[in-house]
């Protein structure tokens, strides 16, 4: 199977590609970042895309899964940069998912995509999903599950893993 992963080189990226080198049901891995990392991995072969502007689809083709890890917190004083890659950036690797015809998407969530619960109990994952206001890291999250849900929708012949 052909694993791609996007944000490979960041921390969690670079822990998963080590992780599927040694996976023998992984024929080939697709690492794919906004900047080539020095690291070398075996079995990994490393293109160059940007999320929020750079076509998808070719690299998607023949993908088992995708795994989606792409996501950026600076420069925080420039919000629509951010948006661009975090939000409208997932839109779009969905959409190349989709027209890829990739039976499956992993996706990297977060606790702060969800709204505050109350002081007197802990939550569930049926918590809606609202971030928190003050936070773009949290409206970003909260924005991209809801694309998730749609995509879910739209589209339930994809396995969607959060």
């Amino acid at each position: 199977m052909k694993i791609v992963v996007l944000g490979a080189s960041g921390n969690v990226g670079t822990s998963l590609l080590e992780a599927l080198e040694g996976s023998a049901t992984v024929d080939s891995i697709v690492g794919i970042a906004r900047r080539l990392p020095l690291a070398r991995f075996e079995r990994t072969e490393w293109r160059r895309a940007d999320i929020s502007r750079d076509d998808l689809v070719h690299h998607f083709e023949g993908a088992g899964a995708v795994v989606h890890l792409a996501w950026v917190i600076q420069p925080s004083r420039d919000e629509k940069a951010l948006y661009a890659t975090n939000v409208l950036g997932t839109s779009r690797v969905l959409d190349a998912v989709a027209r890829a015809k990739v039976p499956a998407l992993i996706y990297a969530s977060s606790v702060g995509a969800y709204s505050r619960g109350p002081k007197d109990r802990r939550v569930d994952e049926s918590w809606p999903v609202g971030g928190t206001p003050t936070s773009f890291y949290g409206r970003h999250k909260a924005a991209c599950e809801q694309l998730l849900n749609r995509f879910e929708h739209d589209h339930p012949e994809v396995r969607v893993v959060r």
